[in-house]
């Protein structure tokens, strides 16, 4: 089966700079293996051990930005409407538990940032309201609870 994941330019472009960071890596690795190797006795070699664990840690990190750059599609900003809540809105709600207004952007997990106030499509927050319109009241069940949104507005 095959899946993929829509992601904004921008964070397509950020996953494909760490990529390259991580790459720039692997020379260095191998260097410090090689010294370590030098050094004598495997066995007993703290260096060449931290050192390949370093080197399987960085493959592992390599292989998974690999996968997810494949898998990714990146959105055209042009075809987002406001209608209907989708990736990469700005969602303005009213919390009814607590009666104080939220706004969301909608991103791919690769992209969310709660700090910016940028939530992944794949939270249980986002995914009540994917597809809901504008006056919508949709309710929400989180570790913490159960919660009421009211959308408020929906913007790009």
């Amino acid at each position: 089966m095959s899946t993929y994941h829509h992601i904004t330019q921008e964070g397509l472009d950020k996953l494909l700079e760490e990529l390259a960071q991580l790459r720039a890596q692997r020379p260095i690795i191998t260097g410090q293996i090689a010294e370590a190797r030098d050094k004598g006795d495997l066995s007993e070699n703290a260096e060449y051990d931290a050192a390949k664990e370093a080197q399987g840690l960085l493959e592992m990190r390599i292989a998974k930005l690999d996968a997810s750059i494949t898998a990714s599609r990146v959105i055209d900003p042009s075809t987002i409407g406001t209608k209907k809540v989708q990736i990469l809105n700005k969602v303005t709600l009213l919390n009814h538990n607590t009666q104080k207004e939220m706004q969301y952007t909608l991103v791919s997990e690769n992209e969310a940032n709660v700090r910016e106030g940028k939530i992944s499509v794949e939270t249980p927050i986002a995914k009540a309201l994917l597809g809901h319109k504008k006056g919508a009241v949709v309710n929400v069940t989180i570790p913490a609870g159960e919660l009421k949104l009211e959308i408020l507005d929906i913007s790009i």
